[in-house]
């Protein structure tokens, strides 16, 4: 049995994300493709499976319901219309589910959600509880309130974070094409569906190039980035045509569909997985060789004596990302020291620390259970 089909067999917890493109009619909503998510859902849970569904399609509900005929411009009125076709959104949700006997909950998140460490356990225990009841979660960024500092982005980012909040076997993202493709299909004709990305590489960005819809934000890099976060934590990932007949059954049956991003053999633990995808740096660390080579392939902490740069001001516990000199990320942790006392220690060696701050609380500026590698070096656990 291949890889891909062992995944899709053994897969237990499923988030699936849809995308707006998929959702959309010419008229808003396009009600019959939900009834069909709604339908190979119900028939997933039957075969004991949990799903979580990520949707869009807040933007094309409000837009109908209102009258407008494109997205506005600014972002207050876009908060307008993602407020009113939220409401009409859940409900389609809830009428599509009700015809399979099953309930659907609205869970509304922004980055502050995921990055503060206690309301990121608060989300995973309510989602917890709702599949413990059979109810699927319908999740979606909170755009009423969401402004730039706060914002996950797009939804394929915010489908891989609950990927990685749920310890979920499996991430499938329905779009409104095949899957990645080696160029635009739907501009060139001889373009060819790539059916395995094995490694996430500079190719294979370039083959997503950006191809956002007129209603969605993410086009298809940003489901490479999704792909990498949760690959590097030993989750796969699949890019399918969510209007295809029964695509999501098709898939669990074991059919070959779309793209499948192969996922790195070791799994992060779920605090590991906050650390890297949840926060968002305060600052950079540059580390010189030495230190790559400590944190990346002897699972070392990283010390002081390694770094040769600081940027940005942040304090005690904050995230703060490690460079190589060449400016390539290498990783992320919380660090031991603020940004002023490691331009004070950087260079030196763990013995010298007190002589210079007058303490020393801790030999290692970032901790290795504090650390994670996330660049090209690939995640691990040291």
């Amino acid at each position: 049995m291949s890889d891909r089909k062992l995944q899709f067999e053994r897969a237990r917890r499923v988030v699936v994300k849809v995308g707006s493109n998929v959702l959309t009619a010419r008229q808003g909503l396009n009600i019959p493709v939900m009834r069909s998510i709604a339908g190979q859902v119900s028939r997933l849970m039957e075969t004991g499976r949990e799903v979580i569904i990520v949707s869009s399609g807040a933007m094309a509900s409000g837009l109908k319901k209102i009258g407008l005929e494109r997205r506005p411009d600014e972002l207050r009125q876009r908060q307008a219309v993602s407020a009113v076709g939220q409401a009409g959104l859940i409900m389609e949700y809830e009428k599509a589910f009700e015809r399979h006997h099953l309930k659907a909950a609205q869970i509304l998140l922004t980055s502050e959600d995921l990055s503060s460490r206690k309301r990121y356990l608060n989300a995973r225990n309510t989602l917890n509880t709702l599949l413990d009841w059979k109810i699927v979660p319908i999740i979606n960024e909170n755009d009423t309130v969401s402004v730039e500092d706060i914002k996950l982005g797009d939804n394929d980012n915010l489908a891989a974070m609950i990927t990685l909040l749920m310890d979920a076997d499996l991430l499938v993202i329905l779009s409104d094409i095949d899957g990645l493709f080696t160029r635009d299909p739907r501009t060139e004709p001889d373009a060819e569906l790539i059916p395995v990305v094995g490694v996430i590489t500079q190719s294979t960005e370039k083959a997503a190039g950006s191809m956002p819809g007129p209603l969605g934000t993410g086009g298809m890099m940003s489901k490479i980035n999704a792909a990498r976060k949760v690959n590097s934590a030993g989750v796969p990932m699949v890019v399918a045509k969510g209007d295809k007949p029964d695509i999501l059954v098709r898939l669990f049956d074991g059919e070959t569909h779309g793209t499948y991003f192969v996922p790195r053999r070791q799994k992060l633990t779920r605090r590991k997985c906050w650390i890297a995808f949840s926060l968002k740096p305060k600052g950079v660390l540059t580390i010189d060789a030495g230190a790559r080579t400590a944190v990346t392939r002897r699972g070392k902490s990283l010390l002081a004596s390694g770094i040769v740069g600081v940027q940005g001001e942040f304090n005690v516990g904050s995230p703060v990302e490690f460079q190589a000199p060449g400016g390539e990320a290498v990783g992320v942790g919380l660090v031991n020291y603020g940004a002023a006392d490691i331009r004070k220690i950087m260079g030196l060696r763990s013995q010298h620390i007190s002589q210079v701050l007058g303490h020393k609380p801790y030999d290692e500026v970032i901790h290795r259970d504090n650390l994670v590698i996330t660049g090209e070096d690939g995640v691990e656990e040291g």
